[in-house]
């Protein structure tokens, strides 16, 4: 990527997580590019409620894979999810909280700013 990512407020983005490391670059950053067909850009701390969900849904985030070197999350990680993929989740009441400064700007594209806001970490 050749421009630095922006976050939902237009300022750098900033780190979602390293432990274990999330994004779709593997990089600890929600940030997109073409490739990224899931748009991995909602930066969000996961609890029981939505590892349950997810797995419900079909996307096992709570089991270890060790063949991808995925540990598995647990309540309280943090992770670049899905923007359609947490949307769904909001509008099941299962939306986890989100840390807007790691959101990436292109979230804005499916997701309103006003539904992020309400569930800022």
């Amino acid at each position: 990527m050749s421009a630095p990512s922006r976050n939902v407020f237009g300022e750098p983005l900033e780190l979602c997580g390293c432990e274990p490391m999330t994004g779709w670059w593997r990089d600890g950053h929600c940030r997109t590019d073409g490739n990224d067909l899931g748009r991995h850009t909602v930066c969000c701390v996961v609890n029981e409620a939505f590892l349950s969900y997810s797995k419900a849904q079909g996307n096992d985030l709570s089991t270890p894979m060790p063949a991808y070197s995925f540990p598995g999350l647990k309540p309280g990680d943090h992770w670049c999810v899905c923007a359609a993929r947490w949307l769904q989740a909001y509008e099941d009441g299962m939306a986890p909280p989100v840390r807007l400064s790691a959101c990436e700007q292109a979230t804005l594209e499916l997701i309103p700013l006003e539904l992020l806001q309400a569930h800022a970490a």
